[in-house]
Order: structure tokens, then C-alpha cells, then sequence
């Protein structure tokens, strides 16, 4: 597109841009060469693994063969959130929800709905316990009590057409900033809408950009982090692949906030889409004059490359990202003194995560007013959680701070599948903490869940059942952070591994009760002497499950026993001569021939030669063998 030379030709382009756009609010084109409809289908990650691509690729085929492409634009999009049920397809101006879309669906879709104007009510969603098809996304549950501020575009736009960025208000915080704001009144718009730091301690960010613009250098930086690590986390990544030019917009006005002319943003490598994305919307900024040189004709400079990282989860910490953005080895540096003094290249710098950029635009166009009037006292504003494990409804969620537990799993989430009973939540990742049951009613804010025994962290949120072990899931969180770790401080580097071979004790039937104590002792001296958050927050998920779960540690211990039937070294099967036909199945399929009997006759299991795999019970017919 051509360059845009001032704030009043971008405020055009976006009036412009956005009536080619009004079919997806319902309104009619307002030029005969206008599409008719739109049809988005996802193209983030998971969507893409389901081959979305190939549903766009077949569609714009289809429709050339029945010559209606120059009426329907089919158009790529970021997550819509319901990542259980892609790919997605929504057509506009009606906003049908498609879901599960295969590419032999397309002839179809095109021949009845497009052509026809027959919605396909097999691909529609089923409202969960009814029989309800739900047309659009305002009647689906799952959407319903969202309010979507970071992910606002996601979904709605193509992320690779920065012109549908700019009919969605893109860059027009940035203009309004360079043209009609001094710096420090950037930073007092963030101060006062209480916006908090989205990657995990949840420091007020006006604070850090007010103390990056305090020091003098010749030289300053702005950093994403966008090395989203978590078990089972894909909000950063989902922004990237939906809307990266909020992000762009972010660092510009975070730039022109603490007279920095240079921002980073680190990102992992193992997110291909979100790179070649947000590399895209960078190239497209800078020819629009939106990055690099002459911003808007305002005279300010501002530009920013990416950086690869490695995977290394302990990169998350923003002192490790950026010694690993000077190319070095990712490792923690002692602080004070922090980055708004001494940050990349020793130089004033901030970190803010992409969920906390996500947010700026929207602050700057709106105001400081509107976004304090959402959340609570403590936390304003939404939060962006990726909700998996045992729910219904897994995908990308964003609602406002204050939102209970309860809402989010069973109303948004749609409940735990099977019928089975909930267990635990575990929010903030391998940081945070497990919440029962009795903290389903728990708001979800900075302050209340750090009260309730767990923290926000970044958005991870993994739902548990009755049929996960307690014990072996803290196993997983500290196999996780141990792996990890950096190694740089004792205590993290030997404190968690010796709290890891006491878990797989207990998990093995060698636990005794001593190692209770052990465990807590060692949790407490790693929180208080780790050099970095990560070491900091490891005991985290073991402390949270001593505490809510302490039972399931005991039986473990005592009566060497996993309740959950999830510990295989603590588990027996036996088979009930009673219900045994000796049908000889089970004794066939034994992959280690422990089973032994003759036919029509009961058959026994040597326990000794059983390696507790299941498959006895999953072939068993008359429901004869139990696992306790």
C-alpha cells in the first residue's frame, strides 16, 4: 500500500478500509463492486493442523467453477478460540458459525449456502445437552460471557492485510499519541487505566515505562516477549497469528514514550506462523510509514526486528530474554538493577509480554476511563486464558478480571466431559498453583488467586478430573521446571531435582513420611534463595497440592495406594472369578503374558509379571478385571 503521511490520511484510509468491511457487521455493501459475503476461516495453528488451509484452498476453487468469486471474498483469519471444533468457517453478512469444516464439506457450503442461501445445519454447533443449533457466535455459550479486548481483531481480520488491521482502528492510538500527546502523557494514560503486566507478576505498566523514560541514555530499547513457554499456553501465540500489528502499534507508542528509537520482539521458533506473520505486518508497517523513519510525517523514528529463541523456558524471564537477545546464553541476572535502568545492551530498556501490548491500542483509543470500567479494583481490564485438560470447551478465552473459576470452566468451558467430577484447576502453569474444588467460586484477579493459593501467571489453565493423581501432576509441573532450569543457582539447579526424586518416591511406592517434611523444607528454601522467578515459583504446584491434596500424598505413602489409579508401580489388577468366563481374551492380548487359565475356566493374574498396562480391561467383555 502506499506510504501514509499523516495522521488525518490515516484516519481516511480507516473510514475508507472499513466500508469494504461492513458486510461482517451485517450491514450491505455500500459500492456495487463490493463482496456480498465473507467467509473467514481460521488459519492460527490448530485450525491449520486440521487443514484449513486445504478447506480455503478447495472453496476458491469451488467458487471460481460456479463463478462466484468475484462476489465472495474468502478471507484467512486468526483463532476464534473454540480450538476443539476447527477448522471454522463464518460467513458473513449472516455470521454462521461452521464448525469442523473437512474440505469435502466445501461443495456443499458453496452449492447450498453460498449459492443457495441454505445454511448446512449438520455443521452448525450443537448446544451441549439440547439439541439446539446455534447459527452464529452470539448464541453460543462459549462466547457469550467473553469480552475480548487483546483479542479483539483475532478472528475478525486477515493478519497478513494490514489495510483490514487499519479498518479495525489499528495505528490511530499511535497517531493520536505522536500528533496530540506529549510522552509523559502516554504513560499517565497507562498509569491511570491501571493496566497490568499480562505475563505473570503483574507489575503495573505505566510504572515500567515511566521508569525506562526516567533515565538518560543515548540509546534505549523496547522488547516483546513473546516466548510463551507453559505447558498447554497458546494466548501469545494466538495474537500473533490473529493481530500483530496491535502489538507493532504497542512498541511504537511504547517507544515513543521512553524516547526509544529500537524494539525486539523475542519469539520461539517453534511458532512458524506467528514469525512469518508478524514479519509480514512489520514489512507491510514500515512501507506504509508507520514503522522505521518519519513516522506519520511527526518526525519520530521507530523500528523493530525479531528475535528466535531457542525454547528455553527460563527465557521467559525477562533478564534471561534479554541476555539471550544480546546473543548470549539465556541466563537470569541478579536485580536490581532492573531493565528500565540497565536493560539490553546495559542500556534503559522494558519488557512487556504480547498479551500486555495487545492491550495499549485499545487503551490509547478509548481511553484510559473505559478500561478502568472493566475488571475489578485490583485488576483491571480482561484477562486471556488458554483452557485445557478435562473440559468440554477447549480454546482461547478472554474474559474480564473478576470472573470466577466456576464461570469460566462450566459456563464458558462447558463442564468436565463424561460426566466426571471436577478435581483441580492449576492457573499461572508450572509457576502457579492447583485450586479445588472449594475455590471454584474463587474471582479470577491478581490478588484473589494469589489469596486462594495459586496465581494468574500468564494464562495457562489446566482443568483436572477425579481420575487425575494429584502427586504425579505436581511430578509433571517439577519434571517440567527442573528440565528447565538454567543451572546457573544452586538452589534451583539442585533444590528442585532433590524435590523431584522424592516425588518419584512417593509416586513409586518408596515414600515414607518424612518426605512430607522434606518436600515442604526444601519448597521453602528454593522460593526464598532462587536467583530468578523461575526457581522462585517451581515448589509452587508441590506446595499447592500438599495443601489442598495432602490425603492423596498419604495414601501414596501409607497405605502405598494412588487413588486415582494413575501411579502404575501403586497399582494391582485381579480378576473376579466370579465374573470371569474364561473366555481366554484378556490372557491372548497380554502383551507380557501374566495372565494364565484355562477355558470356561476363572484365569488368574501374576502380579509379579504384570506390567499394569490396561489392555486386560480394555478387552475384557464382562467387565471380570478391576485396577485398585
Amino acid at each position: 500500500m502506499n506510504r501514509v503521511e499523516n495522521f488525518e490520511a490515516l484516519k481516511a484510509l480507516q473510514v475508507q478500509e472499513s466500508e469494504k468491511l461492513n458486510v461482517r457487521e451485517g450491514l450491505a455493501p455500500t459500492q456495487a463492486n463490493l463482496a456480498r459475503h465473507h467467509v473467514l476461516i481460521c488459519a492460527g495453528t490448530g485450525c491449520t493442523s486440521s487443514l484449513s488451509g486445504e478447506v480455503k484452498k478447495e472453496l476458491e476453487a469451488k467458487l471460481v467453477e460456479m463463478n462466484l468469486d468475484g462476489e465472495i471474498d474468502v478471507v484467512q483469519t486468526g483463532c476464534f478460540g473454540f480450538c476443539n471444533l476447527g477448522p471454522i468457517m463464518v460467513v458473513y453478512p449472516e455470521g454462521t458459525f461452521y464448525t469442523k469444516v473437512k474440505p469435502e464439506d466445501v461443495a456443499e457450503i458453496a452449492e447450498s449456502h453460498l449459492k443457495g442461501g441454505q445454511v448446512v445445519e449438520r455443521l452448525l454447533y450443537t448446544i451441549p445437552g439440547t439439541e439446539t443449533k446455534a447459527q452464529d457466535m452470539s448464541h453460543i455459550p462459549f462466547f457469550q460471557k467473553q469480552q475480548r479486548i487483546a483479542l479483539r481483531n483475532c478472528g475478525k481480520i486477515d493478519p497478513e492485510r494490514i489495510e483490514e488491521a487499519i479498518a479495525h482502528n489499528a495505528y490511530q492510538g499511535l497517531g493520536k499519541a505522536l500528533t496530540e500527546m506529549q510522552p509523559k502523557d502516554v504513560i499517565q494514560t497507562l498509569l491511570d487505566s491501571g493496566l497490568r503486566g499480562r505475563g505473570g507478576a503483574g507489575f503495573p505498566t505505566g510504572k515500567k515505562w515511566m521508569f525506562a523514560a526516567g533515565y538518560d541514555a543515548d540509546e534505549k530499547y523496547v522488547v516483546c516477549n513473546a516466548d510463551e513457554g507453559d505447558p498447554g499456553a497458546f494466548m501469545d501465540r494466538s495474537v500473533l497469528e490473529g493481530d500483530p500489528h496491535s502489538v507493532i502499534e504497542a512498541m511504537a507508542l511504547g517507544g515513543y514514550a521512553i524516547n526509544a528509537h529500537q524494539g525486539y520482539v523475542y519469539i520461539r521458533a517453534e511458532y512458524p506462523i506467528a514469525v512469518h506473520r508478524l514479519q509480514i505486518a512489520i514489512d507491510q508497517a514500515r512501507e506504509a510509514g508507520l514503522l522505521g523513519k518519519n513516522i506519520l510525517g511527526t518526525g519520530f523514528d521507530f523500528d523493530i526486528d525479531i528475535r528466535l529463541g531457542a525454547g528455553a523456558f527460563v527465557c521467559g524471564e525477562e533478564t534471561a530474554l534479554l541476555t539471550s537477545v544480546e546473543g548470549r546464553r539465556g541466563e537470569p541476572r541478579p536485580r536490581p538493577p532492573f531493565p528500565a535502568e540497565k536493560g539490553l545492551w546495559d542500556k534503559p530498556s522494558f519488557v512487556n509480554n504480547v498479551e500486555t501490548l495487545a492491550n495499549i491500542p485499545a487503551i490509547m483509543t478509548k481511553g484510559a476511563d473505559w478500561y478502568t470500567s472493566i475488571g475489578t479494583e485490583d485488576s483491571r481490564g480482561t484477562k486471556v486464558f488458554a483452557m485445557a485438560g478435562k473440559v468440554n470447551n477447549i480454546g482461547l478465552v478472554e474474559v474480564p478480571m473478576g470472573t470466577t473459576l466456576r464461570e469460566l470452566i462450566y459456563d464458558i468451558g462447558g463442564g468436565i466431559p463424561g460426566g466426571k467430577a471436577f478435581k483441580a484447576a492449576q492457573t499461572g502453569g508450572p509457576s502457579g498453583g492447583c485450586l479445588p474444588a472449594s475455590a471454584l467460586d474463587t474471582p479470577i484477579d491478581f490478588g484473589s488467586l494469589i489469596k486462594a493459593g495459586s496465581m494468574m501467571g500468564s494464562g495457562g489453565l489446566i482443568v483436572m478430573d477425579e481420575t487425575d493423581c494429584m502427586v504425579d501432576i505436581a511430578k509433571f509441573f517439577l519434571e517440567f521446571t527442573q528440565d528447565e532450569s538454567c543451572g546457573k543457582c544452586p538452589p534451583c539447579r539442585i533444590g528442585t531435582k532433590r524435590m523431584l526424586e522424592i516425588l518419584t518416591k512417593i509416586t513409586e511406592g518408596e515414600g515414607t513420611e518424612a518426605d512430607i517434611e522434606h518436600l515442604e523444607t526444601l519448597a521453602q528454601t528454593i522460593s526464598a534463595s532462587a536467583l530468578c522467578a523461575l526457581g522462585q515459583t517451581a515448589p509452587n504446584p508441590v506446595l499447592a497440592t500438599l495443601k489442598f491434596f495432602k490425603d492423596e500424598y498419604e495414601a501414596h505413602i501409607k497405605e502405598k495406594k494412588c487413588p486415582a489409579g494413575v501411579c502404575k508401580n501403586l497399582l494391582q489388577y485381579t480378576i473376579d472369578p466370579e465374573k470371569c468366563k474364561g473366555c481366554t481374551l484378556c490372557a491372548r492380548n497380554c502383551p507380557a503374558d501374566a495372565i494364565t487359565g484355562t477355558v470356561k475356566q476363572p484365569h488368574t493374574i501374576d502380579p509379579a509379571k504384570c506390567i499394569k498396562c490396561g489392555t486386560c480391561i480394555e478387552k475384557c467383555k464382562f467387565g471380570a478385571i478391576s485396577r485398585q
